[in-house]
């Protein structure tokens, strides 16, 4: 079975395809994943493009890093208690955004849960320790001590936070999504107003092909075993026209861990300090925006099935949720989803 998904409604007329044009691709690795980009031109003049598209990647990196030391976000980390730092704009606006969503979702979403997903061995500082066993419950608690978005203090008319001391942002579950909007503003400046992005299965496409068609992307899900991707058992092979809208997911199926017959995934709930527990196998965000989509799929996913539908339908989310049952999957699809299904 096959479905597709079309924008409700669309902010401008879709430009007109480019006559004569061909579809360019790039690809590359950045933030620890994968980047690629098509695109449609017109003759053969793609000169400096993926110089450009690696530059605005690079930039991303250097402000909101948390693997670089180097990086503002890493500035930030490690300034001491009552100091003021001043951020870049990109590196703010996503700080905003970031505090936003955990407003929204009562800290199901939390910028400054890094330190909690570093001890269960899933962030940058758990790469060297992989763990195969959960932390102790007085780990749990000594770590998350320092952590939650209500101790971060903004000054928007700087553009500058306050460290209020051990504080440890990490926009891992956000900053992903920034860059595939950065990726695409860049390439709107710059004329290639057709386009798809996709940077780590996050995802914008843009304009038209040249035939007229829009961009397709079929919604990823788990494969049938719940391990791994692939068309989950009982969910329909979904297809949506990113007609200037991004896609991001959030699942459990892609990293985790098993201990005594219990999967531990690398999505933590910051209210307790656990990675999220439920029978929520992923949550699929369609959204205007690519930063947005990132940050909600991974709020949904710690809210699970019952508050993620709940909190969908009050900020009229396009989602999708997948959850396991014996016999496969179930899905649930949000009012704003449901309505773009053709």
């Amino acid at each position: 079975m096959q479905r597709v998904l079309i924008p409700t409604s669309l902010t401008a007329p879709p430009p007109t395809p480019v006559a004569d044009g061909h579809v360019r691709q790039w690809a590359g690795r950045t933030m620890g994943t994968t980047w690629s980009v098509s695109a449609v031109l017109a003759g053969d003049g793609d000169a400096g493009i993926e110089a450009g598209i690696e530059t605005v990647l690079a930039n991303v990196i250097a402000q909101m890093s948390n693997w670089s030391e180097t990086s503002d976000l890493s500035r930030f980390n490690r300034a001491a208690a009552d100091t003021w730092v001043t951020l870049p704009e990109d590196c703010f606006t996503v700080l905003q955004a970031a505090l936003q969503v955990a407003r929204d979702s009562g800290g199901a979403y939390d910028p400054s849960a890094g330190p909690l997903v570093d001890l269960w061995g899933f962030g940058p500082a758990g790469l060297a320790h992989a763990r195969q066993t959960a932390p102790t419950p007085d780990d749990v608690a000594r770590v998350r001590q320092p952590c939650g978005w209500q101790r971060l203090e903004v000054d928007v008319t700087h553009r500058r936070a306050r460290q209020p001391g051990g504080l440890a942002l990490d926009f891992c579950a956000i900053a992903k999504g920034f860059a595939v909007d950065a990726v695409s503003r860049h390439l709107d400046a710059r004329g290639i107003t057709h386009h798809l992005v996709e940077i780590g299965g996050e995802l914008r496409g843009q304009g038209l092909k040249p035939d007229g068609m829009p961009w397709w992307v079929e919604l990823e899900s788990p494969g049938g075993n719940g391990t791994g991707s692939g068309n989950a058992h009982g969910a329909a092979r979904t297809l949506v026209a990113l007609l200037g809208l991004s896609i991001a997911t959030s699942g459990d199926y892609r990293r985790y861990f098993e201990q005594d017959g219990r999967r531990f995934a690398h999505t933590i709930d910051p209210r307790t300090g656990y990675p999220a527990a439920h029978a929520l196998a992923s949550v699929t965000v369609i959204h205007r925006d690519c930063m947005l989509a990132d940050a909600f799929s991974t709020a949904l996913t710690v809210l699970g099935p019952q508050a993620g539908m709940d909190f969908a339908r009050r900020h009229a989310l396009a989602a999708r949720f997948l959850v396991r049952t014996p016999r496969g999957f179930d899905e649930l699809t949000s009012p704003a989803f449901a309505a773009m299904l053709s």
